[in-house]
């Protein structure tokens, strides 16, 4: 069954075409298109203040049905089709690291978001063809107004170290799509396995007021919105409110108004709620096998350059052989990521075993950097130590080498660290004398 709103317009489009069609016409299309919005303004209004009713037969607190879906995109991190009445909202969820953060520049500084929403309205979601270009005025508006609800519940970096990128593609809308971008991208988030804080959602308000009579809306179309007096978006949780808009056409909002929206809204906003936790309840316990494993450390600035070598070789070598990769902040946090987690682990003991202290009495596996006559020199925690040649093994040793070379792993002990930094190694002290 047709709503009232949509035979609205088959009859203002057929009167309009009587009306202004013929040649001899008197009316110009405009008067009769401005006219007829004030008929339905007048009609809307009117059934609302004296009938409690509005166009598609909803009480005036009454939530459009609502249908949810997760995990509908089988390939990506995280996913949820989130519809009401006539509006849907597909959000993604994807995770990387660093480098996928969105960089930015402002006249004081020069940085990058490591949370950021794209919101997409493309015509056809309105039933509308035309060109998808480049965001407007209005989809960075409402995308700015969805990121800044749910950045509210995101955790630290320190808890989650990852940068987060939200898609809220418009896939229908006859109501606040900016909105169901809130609900679909939370659930969105949980569906990744972001730890958010808490479930948001997120209602738009309508008002009707006439002299000293005035109504409340909730969940208002696209109907609603053009012919009433306020677009009042809210979101939160039912502690409390986490992003708000208020777009007013009349004066006279009075506090007693704003109370009872308010109130309205949350009623709305825990309906919705109920309907999101009945579908996810919690974020997953564990991250999409096709997210990336990031794992985050923080090591000394003065051990910056240890980790990075000179011309970067050290930091080249860590990537070469764990196979993941290694940003590298300059306040000492390193953040190592792959899709693998066997190799971030396996590049983080790397860079812990060059940025370590080196402890006396301590035994470290080491690499041989070089071979003289005298001894070994080897690398341990990126730092080399001498294992003079009476202290390789209990007996006597004429050619280094021919027993070693240059990139062999030995084990040994540390005897001493003098005053200068000098490390002193032992390899002998770990084999067992010949009996």
């Amino acid at each position: 069954m047709k709503q009232k709103s949509e035979i609205l317009s088959v009859i203002q489009n057929d009167l309009i075409e009587h009306v202004c069609g013929k040649d001899n016409s008197k009316f110009l299309k405009r008067d009769v298109q401005i006219a007829f919005k004030k008929m339905k303004s007048s009609y809307l209004r009117s059934l609302i203040l004296k009938e409690k009713k509005r166009l598609d037969n909803r009480k005036l607190d009454e939530i459009r049905p609502i249908s949810i879906e997760t995990s509908i995109l089988p390939r990506t991190h995280g996913s949820s089709l989130f519809t009401r009445g006539e509006t849907q909202a597909l959000a993604v969820c994807t995770l990387g690291g660093e480098t996928m953060a969105q960089r930015y520049e402002t006249l004081f500084e020069e940085s990058s978001y490591k949370f950021y929403l794209q919101y997409f309205f493309p015509p056809f979601c309105v039933g509308e063809v035309g060109r998808s270009g480049p965001p407007g005025r209005r989809e960075i508006g409402h995308g700015k107004l969805a990121e800044k609800s749910l950045s509210m519940i995101l955790p630290s970096q320190e808890e989650f170290p990852y940068t987060i990128r939200l898609e809220s593609n418009i896939t229908e809308s006859f109501g606040s799509s900016s909105m169901a971008s809130i609900c679909s991208g939370c659930l969105s988030l949980m569906d990744a396995g972001v730890p958010v804080k808490k479930v948001v959602s997120g209602i738009a308000m309508g008002l009707i007021l006439e002299n000293n009579e005035f109504e409340i809306l909730s969940d208002i179309t696209g109907t609603e919105d053009s012919l009433g007096d306020m677009d009042f978006k809210i979101s939160g949780d039912d502690k409390g409110i986490t992003c708000f808009q208020m777009d007013i056409k009349v004066e006279g909002i009075t506090k007693e108004i704003m109370e009872k929206a308010l109130f309205q809204a949350k009623q709305g906003r825990l309906h919705i709620l109920e309907k999101m936790i009945k579908t996810c309840s919690k974020p997953k316990m564990n991250l999409s096998k096709y997210a990336p494993r990031i794992i985050s450390m923080k090591v000394p600035v003065s051990k910056i350059g240890i980790v990075i070598g000179p011309g970067g070789k050290q930091i080249k070598s860590i990537i070469s052989e764990s196979g993941a990769e290694v940003d590298i902040s300059d306040d000492g946090t390193i953040k190592i990521l792959s899709a693998n987690e066997d190799d971030a682990l396996k590049a983080q003991e790397m860079i812990k075993s060059i940025t370590a202290e080196v402890e006396k009495g301590k035994i470290y596996k080491g690499k041989i950097k070089s071979i003289k006559s005298f001894g070994l020199f080897v690398e341990i925690c990126g730092k080399e130590g001498l294992c003079h040649i009476s202290e390789i093994s209990h007996s006597r040793i004429e050619d280094l080498s021919k027993i070693f070379k240059e990139g062999d792993m030995l084990e040994v002990q540390v005897l001493d660290v003098n005053d200068r930094g000098q490390i002193k190694l032992s390899h002998k002290v770990l084999l067992k004398k010949d009996s």
